[in-house]
């Protein structure tokens, strides 16, 4: 039986490019669900510290908020609006992600094509575009910005229910004990969405999106713009170790350690 010496084929492009996407979408799916379980209380509790109710002004700092709202209310409303954050949230953080990645990627084969390469596009050992870092930092700021203005359109909504939701058990509990009428009682996130789009309409539900775009907007695309970089700075880092350079300068992004990755996520926020 003879044996064959040729190489095994790779998968076509559009085949990768599909499997790429799926691993992002599900990545991000967990990644936001994950990290919105963590993170949520302590959400809530800025949410009521931020709030300008006096129902709330019992409160010296987020530590006694946490506690008093844990004591009083139960884990339960330290969790308001959780539902909302993830039914709407849980989609917004993937079109956050993968929309970054789509802007990049884009914008890049159109930097590397205006980039006057003789008419064509150069490419690095890792099949991308071929960059000065004046263009990287267009292209990530860019990316950044636009898909946080994308992702703003799902974002708003979840946050204008989630904070009504994580303040709400607290000021019903206040007006009870005063016997004041409630100006609002939502019985969950769609109740609340529902009743803020027949009340205030489409306005109320995007009550705050361009302050939310120019507060949100710079901080994202700057910090891509550091995270890439940093990225860029661990693969250095790795290949300066590494005895086989080849393999270096074939690093992907999945390639490096997960420590890296967690350093340049933390370092750039």
């Amino acid at each position: 039986m003879e044996s064959s010496d040729e190489p095994l084929s790779s998968p076509p492009p559009q085949q990768q490019q599909s499997s790429s996407l799926l691993h992002d979408v599900l990545g991000s799916a967990t990644a936001g669900i994950i990290s919105r379980i963590m993170t949520h209380p302590l959400d809530t509790v800025k949410a009521r510290l931020q709030a300008p109710s006096s129902s709330f002004a019992s409160y010296r700092g987020p530590i006694d908020a946490l506690i008093q709202t844990y004591r009083h209310e139960g884990i339960r409303s330290l969790y308001g609006g959780f539902g909302a954050v993830i039914v709407g949230g849980t989609p917004g953080t993937v079109l956050y992600l993968t929309g970054y990645a789509f802007f990049r990627d884009t914008f890049s084969s159109i930097a590397s094509n205006l980039g006057g390469n003789n008419g064509g596009s150069t490419f690095n050992s890792s099949n991308k575009p071929s960059l000065t870092q004046g263009q990287e930092f267009a292209v990530h700021f860019s990316s950044g910005m636009f898909a946080e203005a994308v992702t703003c359109i799902i974002y708003v909504p979840v946050d204008v229910v989630k904070e009504r939701m994580q303040v709400q058990s607290r000021e019903s509990l206040i007006n009870d004990r005063m016997r004041k009428p409630q100006s609002y009682h939502y019985n969950g996130s769609w109740d609340a969405l529902q009743q803020i789009i027949r009340t205030e309409g489409m306005k109320g539900i995007y009550r705050g999106y361009w302050a939310t775009l120019a507060s949100f907007g710079p901080f994202s695309a700057l910090y891509f713009v550091f995270y890439e970089r940093c990225k860029v700075w661990s693969k250095e880092m790795l290949q300066d170790n590494k005895t086989d350079n080849t393999d270096a300068q074939r690093m992907d992004d999945g390639d490096l350690p997960l420590h890296y990755l967690v350093a340049c996520s933390a370092g750039a926020g």
